[in-house]
Parts: structure tokens; sequence; C-alpha cells
């Protein structure tokens, strides 16, 4: 899964409904993929080799704990090669494996890339006089295990790590698909606890004595543990034979160590997102 912090909601959920409302009466159902979540994509349908490609909008948090939003229109997709319980494939800023290690159990590996911090990521200039965070190309290793059948309920931990500038992070999560689709549509909701050492939590929310001095923030520094709490909602929906439509939203609170940044201008951060792909 690409999982935003481990990569929802009414307002993606009633405009990716909408569009299937006008699409083309009941859909025959693909085949089975490789496990039946929203949040774990498969284009394979039963193919060796799936290719998807779209576009995408978001609307979310100028930057971690900004108190300014923004539009964003970006490309989405994913070219994967399955063969039998193992998928390799690349899905926008990851690349990596997943496989199925037995019938409940589902484990990922790869990399991703990880944007920074930049000053010019406010409109207002709240970052003005800050140093540069620099973007990293990080490792990532999941295990997601499967409650019940069919994937019903799921509980899942995720480690991400990366240069010393960059640290570590680890998320705990558990999740509940609704419907009872088998071919990765349907709505899927899980909730999610994000924590990270000292390194990873600074370089979004420190404030270096250099930062200080060259910007209008106080001097801030934080120590390692509990990061965040979320929750997110995930809809996927066939709109035609080959368009599928991908609705997300979801919400997380910081904690108060890290809500009390000089940084972080707001508690929480958000995500509404619509993808619309071609699946090949």
């Amino acid at each position: 899964m690409t999982i935003r912090r481990f990569s929802s909601g009414p307002m993606v959920c009633a405009l990716t409904c909408s569009l299937a409302a006008v699409a083309a009466p009941a859909l025959a159902q693909n085949p089975p993929a490789l496990v039946p979540l929203p949040s774990v994509f498969d284009f394979t349908r039963g193919d060796k080799v799936g290719v998807a490609l779209g576009v995408g909008l978001e609307y979310e948090n100028a930057y971690d704990g900004a108190d300014e939003t923004e539009f964003e229109a970006e490309p989405a997709g994913a070219v994967q090669y399955r063969t039998g319980d193992h998928l390799f494939f690349w899905e926008g800023m990851e690349l990596g494996w997943r496989g199925l290690l037995a019938d409940n159990w589902l484990a990922q590996a790869g990399i991703r890339n990880e944007g920074g911090l930049e000053p010019d990521d406010s409109a207002d200039g709240n970052l003005a006089g800050i140093a540069e965070r620099d973007s990293h190309v990080v490792g990532f290793l999941e295990v997601r295990r499967g409650i019940g059948d069919s994937w019903r309920n799921w509980i899942a931990a995720r480690l991400m790590g990366g240069p010393s500038d960059f640290g570590t992070l680890g998320v705990l999560a558990a999740g509940h698909r609704f419907g009872d689709q088998v071919d990765g549509t349907g709505t899927e909701i899980y909730a999610f606890m994000t924590f990270g050492d000292n390194q990873f939590l600074n370089k979004d929310f420190g404030v270096t004595a250099a930062d200080a001095r060259t910007s209008r923030l106080p001097r801030y520094e934080l120590d390692g543990g509990y990061r965040s709490t979320g929750i997110q909602l995930v809809h996927r929906r066939d709109l035609t034979a080959n368009i599928q439509a991908i609705g997300q939203a979801g919400v997380e609170r910081y904690s108060s160590d890290v809500a009390d940044s000089p940084i972080a201008r707001e508690d929480y951060e958000f995500e509404l997102s619509l993808a619309l792909v071609w699946a090949f």
C-alpha cells in the first residue's frame, strides 16, 4: 500500500460516486487482485503485466503543519509485473515488490522518494529564512496481516528509513474493507499511528540555531517518539472497462510536541484527492 505516513472522506466519495452514476451499467467483475484491498493496487487483472496511466488532483496543506492549502494536479499511474503471488511495481514515488507469504500475510519492500521542506512552500512567507531540507530516496518495509476471510480486516506495520539527515519513521495501522469485491475496487478505511526518531521529527518541525538567526522563528528541537494519529478513507471504482476512479481523503492529528513547533501553524494535516486512470 502507499500510505501517506504509513502514503479518505465524504467529499471524494461523493465525487467518485457521481462520476460512476454517468458511467455504463454494472461492469463485469475483474479477476481477483493479489489482495482484495483498495489500498493495495493490482492493475494486472489476471495478466502478467499491468499498466495504468492518468491524472490526479489533490487538495491539501501546502506543507506539514501549514495553515495554507493548495490544489495540485499531477500524473498518476503504475507499471506492474505479476508472477503468481508476487508483484513488482513502480507506483508514483515508489518502486518495489509485494507478495503473499501465506493466505493472510502480505509483505512489501522497496524504495521511495520523500520530498523535503523548502522556504517557498509557504506563499505567506512563514518559512522565510529557514534552511532547505533535502529530498531523499529512502527504503521501506511493510508487513500486513489479514484477519478473517477475504481480508475483511487487517493490521500492519511499516518501517521507513534513509540517510542520517532523514532518520526513521515507523507506522502501525489497522483497517476494514467494505463490500464483497475481490478485484481491489470498493471502499476501505484505516486508522494509523506514526512514530519517528529525533532526526525525522526535526527535519520537518525542528528549528535550528542557524534557522532562528535567519528567520522569525524561535529555536525548537524535538525528541523522538510518538508523532501523530490519523484516519484514511480509500475508494476505488471502475467507471468503464478501462477507466478507474481512485478517491482518498484523510486527516492526521499531531502530537502535542509536534503541534508546539513554530513550523506547525496547525495541529493537523489533511488530504483530499481524486485520480482517474486508464488501465491497459
